[in-house]
């Protein structure tokens, strides 16, 4: 069997490996048996999985920064289907300037949102608070969601919805009856986007925080500036794991083709 040589292979090879190595590079490192970060790993070794148990406020932080992230994907997924689905569906002043500003948080740096939320949110007293940084959450990932509806919705037939109406069907059973289920893989994807980019947020989390609220990332950003020690090599890679687990099971359940359109028959 002859191979062919494919300029368009050897690019996808590389890029792979390009996003890939630093998941190369930090686990091998967490099982390291030195006391500082190496490289293929000096050793192997279990014992900065057992102190990452011991480390303060390790707990606290991954249950907050789960919590946080569970809820933003809610609220965003939620405001953002209805948001996507105005926009497609119906024709009002001003629609564009609306679209553009909903996306707006898509174009601009993370730091400067981070900044201008913080100014406003200690006007409002609530810099430092629960619904703060959640109000900050949401206004980040909420855009993925509508992006997500707006394309699932490019591909909608709404002869279904008024075959539905013809036939009696009142706008919220035609809805779950019929429009839901035809851009679910839209919703899912965008649900699973707003999870994950709450969840691994730096940024503006940085800025909103306190000491009471400290989330996973944002203790693992401290820690370094104290200390570089496989201890965070190790927890870094917890934070992997847990950020594959919902990928891996809407795998094994629904399939990333259909979740994010790649399949033909997804609708």
């Amino acid at each position: 069997m002859k191979l062919r040589f494919s300029w368009l292979g050897v690019v996808t090879f590389f890029i792979l490996m390009i996003t890939i190595a630093p998941f190369l590079v930090i686990i091998p490192s967490s099982f390291t048996s030195e006391n500082f970060v190496s490289f293929p790993p000096e050793g192997l070794s279990l014992k900065w999985y057992t102190g990452m148990i011991n480390m303060p406020g390790i707990l606290d932080a991954v249950v907050f920064s789960l919590q946080l992230a569970t809820v933003t994907a809610i609220i965003s997924t939620v405001f953002g289907t209805f948001a996507g689905l105005c926009i497609t569906k119906y024709n009002f002043k001003g629609k564009q300037t609306i679209n553009t500003l909903l996306l707006s948080p898509l174009a601009l740096p993370s730091l400067i949102i981070g900044i201008a939320l913080l100014v406003y949110f200690t006007y409002l007293g609530l810099a430092g608070s629960f619904t703060g940084l959640l109000l900050a959450h949401v206004l980040i990932t909420i855009p993925y969601v509508i992006r997500f509806v707006l394309t699932g919705m490019a591909t909608f037939d709404d002869n279904y919805e008024k075959a539905a109406a013809i036939l009696g069907a009142k706008p919220i059973r035609t809805f779950w009856d019929v429009t839901f289920p035809l851009i679910r893989s839209a919703v899912v994807s965008g649900a699973v986007f707003s999870f994950l980019i709450s969840f691994d947020n730096v940024t503006i989390s940085l800025f909103l925080v306190s000491a009471e609220s400290m989330t996973l990332p944002l203790m693992i950003f401290n820690y370094i500036q104290q200390n570089l020690s496989p201890l965070i090599s190790a927890v870094s890679t917890m934070v992997i794991l847990l950020s594959l687990i919902p990928i891996i099971i809407l795998e094994k359940v629904y399939g990333l083709d259909r979740l994010f359109g790649l399949n033909s028959n997804s609708h």
